[in-house]
């Protein structure tokens, strides 16, 4: 994992658009990454979508899976796969 970029314990569920964001430092800047439920359910080897509407039920989903979280957030960061407003969305 690349040292300079750091995942700080900063995370919270998005109940409007579904998504876990937790946060990337690097270079001094903070990066929003995004998660979403369905990546989430991917990768917690979920065979169907996980009810979407409890934020402790997704955080500890993310928990489950933080570090393959951060290594595809950083090849993102990386890559300079940012959106309009420097966040990068892993699905």
């Amino acid at each position: 994992m690349n040292q300079s970029i750091l995942f700080p314990e900063l995370q919270y569920w998005d109940d409007a658009h579904k998504r876990v964001c937790f946060i990337a430092q690097s270079q001094g800047m903070n990066i929003k990454c995004y998660i979403s439920v369905n990546k989430l359910a991917e990768l917690n080897d979920f065979s169907k979508q996980p009810n979407a509407d409890e934020a402790a039920a997704m955080l500890a989903l993310f928990d489950a899976v933080r570090f393959d979280a951060e290594e595809m957030a950083e090849d993102l960061i990386e890559a300079e796969e940012f959106d309009e407003f420097g966040a990068v969305h892993l699905g």
